[in-house]
């Protein structure tokens, strides 16, 4: 793996940040790099990440075997779901959105491959973007695997359940909330207007749940193609984007990974830059452009 500069995890002088953004820049000039996101990504639009500065969990959102153990669990989720979505849904994509999108317009970056649930990438225009965990603006039946849209299960949602309303600020990267058992058991929950089953759950990869087999092999693909990897946002912590790191660093080539903070893949990367992200993306458009 070629030798590049690279920094600890702490945050870098501004000449030292400079001198980090043109080996960046060097290295997506010559190729169009496969870009890995995360969390970090979407923090600006408003949407929190799930850990901390020193990497610990701020939240752990229900278990996959939670959910499909009872209707109580899953009354349980679709009411915080509810709730959370008005704000959830309401984010917007942000300057570092945008600035992926111009890197991608400018033939630095190709395809995106992204742990975000969001859409925001779409909804900033950047294109061949792939929902490694899934949009939680779709919602797959577990019974009969019919496929329909969160905005219409969100109004179905609302006729059931008219006057339904909780006064909560909250908002967190699944979409979910805290709510108080009493406004857990006022919510009416949905079934599929297929089979009738209660068995309904975001088209996500729940916690405790796993990317399909064929999307992983996919993206493993083009991990194998890409002539580097750039990291966006992301502390590396699930094997479910590391994986793709190690990937990279076994094949020899460049990983970029430019986040807040530390991550599992620092000790794999050719050059390991941590400041914040819209700037330093913009640094990038405005070095390669």
């Amino acid at each position: 793996m070629s030798a590049l500069p690279s920094t600890a995890a702490d945050a870098v002088p501004d000449a030292a940040l400079a001198d980090q953004l043109d080996a960046a820049a060097a290295v997506l000039a010559e190729r169009p790099a496969l870009v890995l996101t995360g969390a970090g990504m979407s923090t600006d639009s408003g949407i929190p990440d799930y850990r901390g500065p020193d990497g610990t969990r701020r939240v752990t959102p229900m278990h996959l075997s939670e959910f499909v153990a009872s209707s109580q669990a899953r009354q349980r989720y679709w009411a915080r779901s509810y709730v959370g979505w008005q704000r959830f849904s309401a984010a917007r994509p942000n300057d570092g959105h945008r600035q992926v999108t111009a890197l991608q317009r400018l033939g630095a970056i190709g395809s995106l491959i992204t742990q975000n649930v969001d859409g925001l990438h779409q909804a900033a225009g950047t294109t061949d973007v792939i929902d490694l965990h899934g949009r939680l603006s779709r919602v797959v039946c577990m019974s009969c695997g019919d496929l329909s849209a969160r905005t219409d299960l969100d109004a179905r949602m609302r006729a059931l359940n008219p006057g339904y309303e909780v006064d909560s600020d909250e908002i967190r990267p699944d979409g979910d909330i805290r709510l108080d058992e009493v406004d857990v058991e006022r919510f009416v929950p949905p079934t599929c207007l297929v089979c009738g089953s209660d068995m309904l759950r975001p088209d996500v990869v729940f916690f405790g749940g796993a990317v399909p087999k064929p999307l992983v092999q996919e993206c493993f693909a083009l991990t194998d193609a890409a002539p580097a990897l750039l990291v966006l946002g992301s502390s590396l912590q699930v094997m479910s984007g590391l994986r793709f790191v190690r990937r990279a660093a076994a094949r020899g080539i460049p990983v970029v990974i430019l986040t807040r903070g530390p991550t599992r893949g620092d000790e794999l990367a050719t050059l390991r830059i941590d400041t914040e992200l819209a700037p330093a993306l913009a640094g990038l458009v405005e070095r390669l452009g």
